[in-house]
């Protein structure tokens, strides 16, 4: 039985899915920190920052270059490594090859990592695996306006394959660490944030694959 999720529920995944992956994927750029700053819906989801006295006080590129690129810097480069392969593999090396085991679905849904874009050393970046999932999302909005309950269907699958047997496998762990070794309460809360929505999508998907 196809089951179609609502437009605002779509919406709201397809969004955090795109926020998730910027904010894990690269550093900020003043655009979207003067976001964070004017958006009130989007500060809901970011409790600490938001009451963080420094980042109501300081200039956009004092806060850029001296609280949050350092800290991504730091989580994401420096002393954690955001890979899936580093997790899975038993040498904790990354995959830097085709032999990635994301690659293959990757293809089978069209997905093509820009790598001058994305600045990743590996296709299993966290922050291009929210990517993915935000793609097969809004793949499944498409599908939905245009009433092709079969297509539907394999997307809803296939966003709960790839949480299960990639995302879920691993990312919990690195978010966890990420979250303790922040140094400002904006990754402290993306990182809570992604934790949180994750297992909170599996339970959403688990529950349209079973209907």
């Amino acid at each position: 039985m196809t089951y179609a999720m609502n437009r605002e529920l779509l919406t709201a995944r397809s969004n955090l899915y795109a926020l998730l992956s910027r904010l894990l994927l690269q550093e900020l750029d003043a655009s979207l920190l003067q976001t964070l700053r004017s958006d009130t819906s989007m500060l809901e989801f970011f409790p600490n920052l938001s009451t963080w006295e420094p980042f109501n006080r300081l200039k956009i590129s004092e806060l850029l270059d001296t609280h949050f690129n350092p800290d991504f810097s730091n989580l994401s480069l420096l002393h954690l490594i955001p890979y899936e392969s580093f997790y899975m593999r038993d040498d904790q090396m990354v995959e830097t090859g085709g032999a990635n085991p994301v690659t293959d679905m990757y293809s089978q849904y069209d997905f093509v990592v820009d790598y001058d874009v994305a600045r990743v050393v590996s296709a299993d970046h966290i922050g291009v695996e929210l990517e993915f999932m935000h793609h097969l999302v809004e793949a499944q909005a498409k599908a939905q306006e245009s009433d092709d309950a079969q297509a539907v269907t394999a997307l809803i699958e296939a966003q709960h394959t790839f949480l299960n047997k990639h995302l879920l496998q691993w990312a919990p762990h690195y978010l966890i660490a990420a979250k303790y070794e922040a140094s400002t309460p904006l990754y402290h809360d993306a990182c809570d944030m992604a934790l949180e929505f994750l297992l909170s999508d599996n339970e959403t998907l688990t529950s349209a694959t079973i209907a």
